[in-house]
């Protein structure tokens, strides 16, 4: 889904996400603005693929959104949006994660904090998006 929102990922690495959305119509709601659904998806990702690589190995694991809670901040309706998750806290299977979305000046548009459950399965060498 993501690949298919146009979602590109800027930085990955263990406890951090970074990825970017440049604006088309087909986010947007009848109001021009950004759908919130596709401002929940950016933080659920970003958060989500934030705890995702072990530092120990670099090797990718799968998880589910457990829960995820978003704050929108202000109205969005054209240019590049980045979004950035990193990781709060995490245990052997669970892990937190919060989340910021950004407007194409910089400025704080959504916020997100969330839980997730790690998968024993890993997926070596495999890219997101």
């Amino acid at each position: 889904m993501l690949e298919e929102l146009g979602v590109e990922l800027v930085q990955w690495r263990a406890g951090y996400c970074e990825m970017a959305l440049p604006l088309a119509p087909r986010h947007l709601n009848r109001r021009g603005r950004v759908q919130g659904g596709v401002a929940a998806t950016l933080l659920d990702a970003a958060c989500g693929y934030a705890g995702l690589l072990s530092a120990a190995d670099g090797v990718a694991a799968d998880a589910a959104t457990i829960t995820l809670s978003v704050s929108y901040l202000r109205k969005l309706d054209q240019g590049r949006l980045r979004v950035i998750g990193r990781v709060t806290g995490e245990g052997r299977s669970i892990y937190f994660s919060s989340g910021e979305l950004f407007a194409p000046d910089g400025s704080l548009a959504a916020t997100a904090i969330g839980s997730f459950k790690k998968s024993t399965t890993t997926r070596a060498g495999e890219t997101p998006c």
